[in-house]
Protein backbone atom coordinates (compact mmCIF):
# COMPACT_ATOMS: atom_id res chain seq x y z
CA UNK A 1 0.00 0.00 0.00
CA UNK A 2 2.95 2.32 0.23
CA UNK A 3 3.98 2.50 -3.51
CA UNK A 4 4.48 6.64 -4.77
CA UNK A 5 2.50 5.06 -7.91
CA UNK A 6 -0.03 8.44 -8.71
CA UNK A 7 -2.43 5.36 -10.80
CA UNK A 8 -2.37 3.31 -7.85
CA UNK A 9 -5.86 4.21 -6.13
CA UNK A 10 -7.94 3.82 -9.38
CA UNK A 11 -6.33 0.40 -10.25
CA UNK A 12 -6.90 -1.00 -6.56
CA UNK A 13 -10.36 0.43 -7.42
CA UNK A 14 -10.45 -1.88 -10.35
CA UNK A 15 -9.78 -4.82 -8.85
CA UNK A 16 -12.56 -4.49 -6.33
CA UNK A 17 -15.00 -3.66 -8.73
CA UNK A 18 -13.59 -7.16 -10.52
CA UNK A 19 -14.15 -9.02 -7.16
CA UNK A 20 -18.09 -7.28 -6.98
CA UNK A 21 -18.80 -8.56 -10.31
CA UNK A 22 -17.84 -12.15 -10.27
CA UNK A 23 -14.36 -12.58 -10.04
CA UNK A 24 -12.69 -14.71 -7.86
CA UNK A 25 -9.90 -13.03 -5.81
CA UNK A 26 -6.92 -16.12 -7.27
CA UNK A 27 -8.22 -14.91 -10.64
CA UNK A 28 -8.55 -10.92 -10.05
CA UNK A 29 -4.88 -11.52 -8.32
CA UNK A 30 -3.31 -13.44 -10.98
CA UNK A 31 -4.95 -10.55 -13.33
CA UNK A 32 -3.28 -8.00 -11.48
CA UNK A 33 0.03 -9.91 -10.80
CA UNK A 34 -0.35 -9.64 -6.89
CA UNK A 35 -1.16 -11.81 -3.89
CA UNK A 36 -5.00 -12.91 -3.30
CA UNK A 37 -4.00 -11.40 0.35
CA UNK A 38 -3.71 -7.96 -0.98
CA UNK A 39 -6.92 -8.24 -3.21
CA UNK A 40 -8.61 -8.92 -0.33
CA UNK A 41 -7.12 -6.05 1.77
CA UNK A 42 -8.42 -4.00 -0.76
CA UNK A 43 -11.81 -5.19 -0.76
CA UNK A 44 -11.82 -4.19 3.11
CA UNK A 45 -10.43 -0.89 2.33
CA UNK A 46 -12.46 -0.09 -0.76
CA UNK A 47 -15.16 2.79 0.35
CA UNK A 48 -18.85 2.56 -0.40
CA UNK A 49 -18.74 5.02 -3.17
CA UNK A 50 -16.33 3.40 -5.82
CA UNK A 51 -15.92 6.40 -7.71
CA UNK A 52 -13.28 7.62 -4.96
CA UNK A 53 -10.14 5.36 -5.15
CA UNK A 54 -8.43 3.44 -2.92
CA UNK A 55 -5.64 5.70 -1.61
CA UNK A 56 -2.56 5.30 -0.63
CA UNK A 57 -1.44 4.52 3.01
CA UNK A 58 1.40 6.71 4.70
CA UNK A 59 4.50 4.88 5.26
CA UNK A 60 5.27 7.03 8.30
CA UNK A 61 5.95 4.53 11.15
CA UNK A 62 3.39 5.35 14.61
CA UNK A 63 6.14 5.47 16.77
CA UNK A 64 10.34 5.44 16.69
CA UNK A 65 12.15 4.41 19.15
CA UNK A 66 15.55 5.90 18.22
CA UNK A 67 14.03 9.51 17.80
CA UNK A 68 16.66 11.81 19.20
CA UNK A 69 14.96 13.15 22.48
CA UNK A 70 13.51 16.12 22.84
CA UNK A 71 16.25 17.79 25.51
CA UNK A 72 18.69 17.08 22.81
CA UNK A 73 17.22 18.44 19.68
CA UNK A 74 16.13 21.38 21.75
CA UNK A 75 20.41 22.00 22.65
CA UNK A 76 21.28 21.50 18.91
CA UNK A 77 18.46 24.34 18.35
CA UNK A 78 19.62 26.70 21.02
CA UNK A 79 23.38 26.05 19.53
CA UNK A 80 22.46 27.39 16.04
CA UNK A 81 20.57 30.43 17.22
CA UNK A 82 22.86 31.43 19.61
CA UNK A 83 25.16 34.28 19.25
CA UNK A 84 27.80 33.22 17.66
CA UNK A 85 26.33 29.78 15.26
CA UNK A 86 28.12 26.83 14.26
CA UNK A 87 28.27 24.38 11.48
CA UNK A 88 26.98 20.71 12.48
CA UNK A 89 30.34 19.18 13.15
CA UNK A 90 31.00 22.28 15.51
CA UNK A 91 27.70 21.90 17.95
CA UNK A 92 28.62 18.38 18.11
CA UNK A 93 31.72 18.83 19.26
CA UNK A 94 30.09 21.21 21.51
CA UNK A 95 27.48 19.00 22.56
CA UNK A 96 30.10 15.92 23.29
CA UNK A 97 32.18 18.68 25.02
CA UNK A 98 29.04 19.31 27.21
CA UNK A 99 28.56 15.57 27.90
CA UNK A 100 25.84 14.98 25.66
CA UNK A 101 26.52 11.89 22.80
CA UNK A 102 25.36 12.72 19.26
CA UNK A 103 26.33 12.31 15.80
CA UNK A 104 27.14 15.22 12.97
CA UNK A 105 24.42 13.48 11.21
CA UNK A 106 22.04 13.56 13.62
CA UNK A 107 22.76 17.33 13.92
CA UNK A 108 22.24 18.30 10.54
CA UNK A 109 19.19 16.41 10.35
CA UNK A 110 17.60 18.53 13.85
CA UNK A 111 18.70 21.64 11.83
CA UNK A 112 17.18 20.44 8.63
CA UNK A 113 14.09 19.81 10.15
CA UNK A 114 13.90 23.46 12.15
CA UNK A 115 14.91 24.83 8.84
CA UNK A 116 18.21 26.36 9.79
CA UNK A 117 20.35 23.73 7.78
CA UNK A 118 21.74 25.81 4.42
CA UNK A 119 22.10 23.92 2.10
CA UNK A 120 24.94 23.65 -0.71
CA UNK A 121 23.58 25.03 -4.24
CA UNK A 122 23.53 22.63 -6.85
CA UNK A 123 24.29 25.56 -9.27
CA UNK A 124 27.43 26.87 -7.76
CA UNK A 125 30.62 26.35 -9.87
CA UNK A 126 33.10 24.78 -9.09
CA UNK A 127 37.03 26.14 -9.15
CA UNK A 128 40.23 24.37 -9.63
CA UNK A 129 41.99 24.69 -6.36
CA UNK A 130 45.23 27.22 -6.88
CA UNK A 131 48.98 26.08 -5.34
CA UNK A 132 49.89 28.01 -2.32
CA UNK A 133 52.90 27.89 0.25
CA UNK A 134 52.35 24.97 2.79
CA UNK A 135 51.89 26.12 5.85
CA UNK A 136 53.86 23.18 7.59
CA UNK A 137 54.06 25.34 10.83
CA UNK A 138 53.71 28.67 12.05
CA UNK A 139 54.55 31.61 10.39
CA UNK A 140 55.00 29.93 7.00
CA UNK A 141 52.11 31.55 5.64
CA UNK A 142 50.14 34.42 6.53
CA UNK A 143 47.16 35.94 4.73
CA UNK A 144 46.03 39.60 4.88
CA UNK A 145 43.43 41.52 3.46
CA UNK A 146 40.86 44.64 3.92
CA UNK A 147 36.84 44.56 4.87
CA UNK A 148 35.34 47.97 3.53
CA UNK A 149 32.32 49.01 5.17
CA UNK A 150 30.14 52.01 5.68
CA UNK A 151 28.76 52.67 10.02
CA UNK A 152 25.43 52.06 10.42
CA UNK A 153 24.40 55.48 11.54
CA UNK A 154 25.89 57.24 8.08
CA UNK A 155 22.62 56.70 5.59
CA UNK A 156 23.77 60.01 3.14
CA UNK A 157 27.42 60.68 4.41
CA UNK A 158 29.83 58.47 1.82
CA UNK A 159 32.43 58.11 4.99
CA UNK A 160 33.86 54.52 4.82
CA UNK A 161 35.91 52.92 7.24
CA UNK A 162 37.98 49.97 6.81
CA UNK A 163 39.79 47.16 9.21
CA UNK A 164 42.47 44.83 8.45
CA UNK A 165 42.75 41.64 9.01
CA UNK A 166 45.23 38.99 8.67
CA UNK A 167 45.31 35.13 9.49
CA UNK A 168 47.92 32.44 10.29
CA UNK A 169 46.94 29.55 8.35
CA UNK A 170 48.77 27.00 9.94
CA UNK A 171 47.32 27.67 13.34
CA UNK A 172 44.41 30.48 12.02
CA UNK A 173 45.62 32.52 14.61
CA UNK A 174 43.96 35.93 13.15
CA UNK A 175 44.71 39.41 13.51
CA UNK A 176 42.10 42.63 13.10
CA UNK A 177 42.53 46.71 13.38
CA UNK A 178 40.06 49.29 12.52
CA UNK A 179 41.68 52.41 10.42
CA UNK A 180 39.99 55.09 8.88
CA UNK A 181 41.94 54.32 5.44
CA UNK A 182 43.93 52.13 3.91
CA UNK A 183 47.52 52.73 2.33
CA UNK A 184 51.12 51.10 2.03
CA UNK A 185 52.27 53.06 5.73
CA UNK A 186 49.18 51.92 7.67
CA UNK A 187 49.32 48.07 6.12
CA UNK A 188 53.21 48.34 7.05
CA UNK A 189 51.66 49.01 10.68
CA UNK A 190 49.31 46.50 10.81
CA UNK A 191 52.01 43.92 9.86
CA UNK A 192 54.60 45.29 11.92
CA UNK A 193 51.91 45.04 14.80
CA UNK A 194 51.23 41.62 13.82
CA UNK A 195 55.28 40.53 14.18
CA UNK A 196 55.71 42.06 17.78
CA UNK A 197 52.20 39.90 19.21
CA UNK A 198 53.23 36.65 17.50
CA UNK A 199 55.47 33.87 19.38
CA UNK A 200 56.77 32.83 15.73
CA UNK A 201 58.31 33.91 13.16
CA UNK A 202 56.58 34.78 9.70
CA UNK A 203 58.07 34.03 6.70
CA UNK A 204 55.33 34.85 3.98
CA UNK A 205 52.64 37.33 3.50
CA UNK A 206 50.18 37.22 0.93
CA UNK A 207 47.67 39.56 -0.05
CA UNK A 208 45.41 40.42 -2.88
CA UNK A 209 46.13 43.14 -5.60
CA UNK A 210 44.73 46.35 -3.57
CA UNK A 211 46.54 49.33 -3.43
CA UNK A 212 47.08 49.07 -0.17
CA UNK A 213 49.21 46.18 -0.53
CA UNK A 214 51.47 48.02 -3.53
CA UNK A 215 54.81 48.42 -4.51
CA UNK A 216 56.10 50.58 -1.42
CA UNK A 217 54.65 47.62 0.89
CA UNK A 218 56.44 45.28 -0.72
CA UNK A 219 59.87 46.82 -0.56
CA UNK A 220 59.30 47.76 2.83
CA UNK A 221 58.07 44.32 4.82
CA UNK A 222 60.88 43.08 4.99
CA UNK A 223 59.58 39.28 4.13
CA UNK A 224 58.48 37.51 1.70
CA UNK A 225 55.59 39.08 -0.14
CA UNK A 226 53.02 36.63 -2.44
CA UNK A 227 50.19 38.60 -4.42
CA UNK A 228 47.25 36.02 -5.57
CA UNK A 229 46.06 35.96 -9.21
CA UNK A 230 43.77 39.16 -9.96
CA UNK A 231 40.28 38.35 -9.67
CA UNK A 232 40.83 35.08 -7.86
CA UNK A 233 39.58 35.34 -4.55
CA UNK A 234 39.51 31.77 -3.60
CA UNK A 235 43.22 32.20 -3.69
CA UNK A 236 43.05 33.85 -0.67
CA UNK A 237 40.13 31.06 0.73
CA UNK A 238 41.31 31.73 4.78
CA UNK A 239 41.09 35.48 5.36
CA UNK A 240 38.13 35.83 2.90
CA UNK A 241 36.30 33.25 5.45
CA UNK A 242 37.70 35.03 8.24
CA UNK A 243 36.47 38.00 7.09
CA UNK A 244 32.52 36.89 6.95
CA UNK A 245 32.72 35.23 10.38
CA UNK A 246 34.50 38.70 11.86
CA UNK A 247 31.07 40.75 9.74
CA UNK A 248 28.57 38.63 11.29
CA UNK A 249 30.06 37.96 14.52
CA UNK A 250 30.84 40.73 15.86
CA UNK A 251 31.32 43.95 13.69
CA UNK A 252 27.22 43.63 12.46
CA UNK A 253 26.16 42.67 16.53
CA UNK A 254 28.79 45.94 17.81
CA UNK A 255 27.28 49.47 18.33
CA UNK A 256 30.23 52.07 18.38
CA UNK A 257 30.94 55.73 17.36
CA UNK A 258 34.10 55.63 16.93
CA UNK A 259 37.06 53.91 15.75
CA UNK A 260 38.60 53.54 19.17
CA UNK A 261 35.10 51.81 20.00
CA UNK A 262 35.09 49.51 17.42
CA UNK A 263 38.16 48.80 17.69
CA UNK A 264 37.33 48.12 21.61
CA UNK A 265 34.96 45.24 19.96
CA UNK A 266 37.16 44.02 17.83
CA UNK A 267 39.62 43.16 20.51
CA UNK A 268 37.36 41.58 22.92
CA UNK A 269 36.08 39.63 19.57
CA UNK A 270 39.45 38.70 18.65
CA UNK A 271 40.35 37.41 22.32
CA UNK A 272 37.02 34.79 21.79
CA UNK A 273 38.44 33.82 18.38
CA UNK A 274 41.86 32.49 19.32
CA UNK A 275 41.32 31.38 22.78
CA UNK A 276 37.77 29.62 22.72
CA UNK A 277 36.16 28.84 19.13
CA UNK A 278 36.26 26.09 18.08
CA UNK A 279 37.29 25.72 14.19
CA UNK A 280 37.18 22.87 11.62
CA UNK A 281 40.14 23.49 9.74
CA UNK A 282 42.67 22.45 12.74
CA UNK A 283 40.62 19.54 14.03
CA UNK A 284 37.82 21.23 15.78
CA UNK A 285 40.69 22.86 18.48
CA UNK A 286 41.52 26.32 19.22
CA UNK A 287 44.55 28.21 17.58
CA UNK A 288 46.07 28.57 20.93
CA UNK A 289 45.60 25.15 21.63
CA UNK A 290 46.54 24.04 17.58
CA UNK A 291 50.06 26.92 19.20
CA UNK A 292 50.25 24.75 22.15
CA UNK A 293 50.61 21.77 19.89
CA UNK A 294 53.59 23.04 17.66
CA UNK A 295 55.36 24.27 20.65
CA UNK A 296 54.90 21.05 21.96
CA UNK A 297 56.10 18.76 18.81
CA UNK A 298 59.21 21.19 18.42
CA UNK A 299 60.57 20.79 21.93
CA UNK A 300 60.31 16.77 21.51
CA UNK A 301 62.26 17.04 18.01
CA UNK A 302 64.56 19.30 20.05
CA UNK A 303 65.64 17.15 22.70
CA UNK A 304 65.22 13.81 20.41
Amino acid sequence: MYTTNPSQPKVRTNAVKLVLSGWSMRKVARYFGTSPGTISKWCRKAPSDLRQGIPTESSRPHHSPTKVPDSVADAIVAKRLGPYPRCGAVIQRELENEGISTSVSTVNRVLDRAGLLKKKSKWKRWWRNTPRPLPESPGDLVELDTIHFRPFWYRNDPTTWYIYTGIDVNTRTAFAEAVERISPGPSLHFVRNIQSQTPFKISCFQTDNGQEFGRYFTLNINTRHRKIRKRKPNDNAHIEKFNRTLQEECINKARFNTIQELNQWIQIYMIHYNNQRLHMGINLITPAQKLAQNRTQIQALQTA
